[in-house]
């Protein structure tokens, strides 16, 4: 499983299926408990292709939320969000693969977020993977829930299949990531196809650093 990753810095998220909600999901699972709010943007395309969030589906904390047309739109925002330290996370959701989304304008980010101490998150639809300085970035896929334990027929804690592509502080590497709700944590185990490591203890689970 990863060691802790740097969570006061800029991540980047790639679905693997662009509309899909999966990244969205792991990502507000690993945000730390806090009443603060969190300050969340999306470009047109995203809101086009994907929706608004669903704000009463989301966890328990405060959402400010932010509608904007370009993707510069959205970095510019994001930037000045986390000069406010009051903040429990900065969210920015942009579609493919904008030139203004190059190396410097990541690398801000990253330096304003661990100035001010605040967790930056970038979820990347649509997108490749180009030069990024974030220091951590995943694929998130979605996969069954795991068994209601009340009722069979009801979805229980999702599950993810995450993997760590770059990272600057831990290894890279695929995992199952699953959350549990009761306890607000997110569960990280061996993929099956990590070998090793799965068959020598498949059923371990492990706290994931938030």
């Amino acid at each position: 499983m990863p060691a802790q990753t740097q969570s006061h810095t800029l991540s980047e998220i790639f679905p693997t299926a662009v509309t899909d909600t999966a990244g969205l999901g792991f990502l507000l699972a690993k945000l730390p408990p806090s009443t603060a709010p969190v300050f969340w943007v999306q470009d047109r395309l995203s809101r086009q292709e994907t929706g608004h969030p669903y704000l009463p589906g989301l966890p328990d904390r405060p959402i400010i939320r932010i509608d904007v047309n370009r993707p510069v739109d959205v970095l510019w925002a994001m930037e000045e969000g986390l000069r406010c330290t009051s903040l429990a996370a900065v969210i920015g959701e942009v579609w493919g693969n904008p030139k203004v989304l190059d190396f410097t304008a990541s690398k801000r980010l990253v330096l304003r977020a661990e100035r001010y101490g605040i967790p930056c998150w970038l979820v990347r639809r649509a997108a490749s993977p180009d030069l990024s300085a974030a220091r951590n970035r995943w694929r998130v896929t979605s996969l069954p829930s795991l068994p209601h334990p009340d009722d069979p027929k009801a979805p229980g804690d999702p599950r993810w299949q995450v993997e760590l592509f770059r990272a600057r502080h831990t290894q890279p590497g695929t995992w199952i990531a699953t959350h549990d709700r009761t306890a607000d944590r997110v569960d990280i185990s061996a993929s099956v196809r990590d070998g090793p490591m799965a068959k020598s203890d498949g059923k371990a689970q492990h706290r994931a650093a938030r």
